[in-house]
């Protein structure tokens, strides 16, 4: 059994990551259905819940059928950071989760996310200071360090717990790697063999195969396992890593009817959600993994894509399931 403070979860869980304009309640729903242990929200400004930005509000909603979900925040700033625990708590996640690991320009510039890479000693101060807010776990989503010069994740992990820090997951990336070239795990398996470390220690990239979670596991010696780009368009990745586990062998391809009434599922409470156009443009990301390995399916793919009104959405998926019946996918 894993904990996240009072939290328990299997031996080695399943996390759904925290990625911007994909982890939504639609999604999160679908990957929770599939066995996601824990899921967390896209991250979430603090500067933008402070100014009561809709877009940001927004993404404090949360569902009973998703719990344990962890809401993330970023941020730089302690005043805001803090301001922001207090929003946070009316919404009830069971987790609070800071990002200091994001790569993008826009976060980074203003010191946020894998910004923070730069200066540890403020890492360690906000962390204290939020943990010290709220009664609820507080853990932490970051990287490597910003540079392949400049890791120091052992000592920085070991500082987080020992300021009340409930877990910890890595990307085996840098901030100046972005998602190019190979997550290091060996790192990460440095944290979680410190013999100061006995809070859960998470690893996160390029677990895109059950074969790689094994490994993750088995070799690496984590507690689990953070899926991110993997399940995109791909929810059923948390039922087949789950069942690779257990019985050592693959689960039957997806059928193509399962995907298009995912699809559709994804759409619809997306809509339900989030509106009609934001529900429809926002839900495209996911198709092209939806929908994997056709043949000849570039022209579908792009009414999809390129469709403003869901009832267009909608009847390119009844074209799919009649051009292509009796398709079998081979993975």
């Amino acid at each position: 059994m894993v904990k996240i403070d009072n939290i328990e979860l299997p031996d080695f869980p399943l996390l759904l990551a925290p990625m911007e304009d994909v982890s939504d309640p639609p999604f999160r729903a679908l990957c929770k259905e599939q066995g996601a242990d824990v899921v967390y929200t896209e991250f979430v400004s603090s500067e933008g819940l402070i100014r009561n930005a809709a877009k940001s509000v927004m993404k404090l909603d949360i569902y009973e059928k998703e719990r344990p979900v962890g809401i993330q925040i970023f941020g730089a700033n302690l005043g805001s950071m803090l301001q922001t625990i207090d929003i946070v708590e009316k919404s009830n996640p069971d987790i609070i989760d800071i990002n200091f690991g994001c790569p993008v320009k826009k976060v980074v510039s203003k010191g946020a996310g894998a910004g923070i890479l730069k200066d540890i000693c403020l890492m360690e101060k906000l962390t204290a200071e939020m943990v010290k807010r709220t009664n609820l776990p507080i853990t932490v989503k970051t990287r490597l360090g910003w540079d392949h010069d400049s890791i120091k994740i052992v000592e920085v992990a070991e500082r987080l717990q020992d300021v009340g820090c409930k877990a910890i997951a890595i990307h085996g990336r840098t901030r100046a790697q972005m998602y190019k070239g190979h997550a290091d795990w060996k790192p990460i398996a440095a944290v979680k063999n410190n013999p100061r470390m006995h809070i859960p220690v998470f690893g996160n990239g390029d677990v895109d195969t059950p074969e790689r979670a094994v490994e993750m596991r088995d070799s690496y010696g984590l507690d689990g396992a953070m899926i991110g780009r993997a399940s995109i368009g791909n929810p059923w990745f948390f039922k087949q890593v789950k069942h690779y586990f257990k019985t050592g062998k693959h689960l039957p391809p997806i059928s193509l009817e399962e995907r298009v009434e995912a699809a559709r599922r994804h759409l619809q409470m997306s809509i339900d959600w989030k509106g009609e156009k934001l529900g429809v443009f926002e839900t495209r990301r996911h198709y092209t993994n939806y929908f994997k390995g056709i043949p000849h399916f570039k022209d579908y793919r792009m009414k999809m894509v390129t469709s403003d009104h869901s009832e267009d959405v909608f009847a390119t998926f009844d074209e799919v399931l009649e051009r292509f019946a009796g398709y079998e996918f081979t993975s």
